[in-house]
């Protein structure tokens, strides 16, 4: 099935590598017109040189809400809009028990991956999405429904991102539809500690027996970016190979 986004434009967070990228990619090769943003714009350009379609890059931090709103300005600048926004950007500067993070590290997960989620929403809302209505979403977790020791806080801002979805989907209906993603592991080299160690091993226990690659999640994004999930809003897709399923 050949799914089309063509006159639509697409902003993609954390754009630059793993999910983020591959999101741009299909996006941009579906049509859709797609800015790439995330830290650092060397990273964004090379990402968007591999890239056919229509795309420009901008580089802001996601969790600060004067880049991020620059940021969203400058796509409806060049493009007109912003119909597709893909809340991808995440950070994870802690693993280890909960009780021991420090503060410091816990406002910095908070601040990026939920905090900024919503200003991201805010931002596209006012500046495009209000009169034009479009769609967003948002990059979450299985572990956002389950407990890993290692990433519980990681965990927690991604539980509360399925469920701000939720509340975004009604706040903003029915001109906006909001969805989430819920990926399993997925070999990028921020999860990269999670896998590498053991992926064979890990594989195994799956029942599609194999990790995620990103494409995976970016055909969840394409479908939900798309007219073929007109009457969704406020869901989370999972895509996870069937981890969630497996008690082992």
């Amino acid at each position: 099935m050949d799914v089309r986004l063509d006159g639509k434009v697409a902003l993609v967070t954390g754009a630059s590598r793993g999910i983020g990228r591959a999101i741009a990619k299909i996006l941009a090769e579906s049509g859709a017109q797609v800015m790439l943003s995330s830290r650092r714009e060397e990273s964004l350009t090379e990402a968007a040189s591999t890239i056919d379609g229509e795309t420009a890059v901008f580089a802001a931090n996601a969790g600060e809400p004067d880049q991020i709103a620059a940021c969203v300005a400058n796509t409806v600048e060049t493009f007109g809009s912003v119909d597709i926004l893909v809340n991808n950007a995440a950070t994870n500067p802690y693993m280890g028990p909960s009780i021991d993070i420090d503060l410091p590290r816990y406002d910095k997960t908070w601040q990026v991956n939920l905090r900024g989620p919503l200003v991201w929403c805010q931002e596209a809302w006012k500046a495009s999405m209000k009169q034009g209505g479009g769609t967003v979403i948002n990059i979450a977790s299985i572990g956002g429904m389950s407990v890993e020791p290692s990433i519980g806080i990681y965990n927690t801002t991604k539980a509360a991102l399925i469920h701000l979805t939720k509340v975004l989907a009604a706040d903003l209906s029915p001109g906006v539809r909001v969805n989430a993603i819920a990926p399993g592991l997925v070999k990028t080299d921020m999860a990269r500690a999670l896998w590498e160690p053991a992926e064979e091993a890990i594989a195994k226990r799956m029942p599609l027996h194999r990790l995620g690659e990103p494409d995976d999640i970016a055909n969840a994004a394409l479908f939900l970016a798309s007219d073929l999930s007109s009457w969704m809003t406020g869901h989370t897709v999972v895509v996870d190979g069937g981890a969630l399923i497996n008690p082992k």
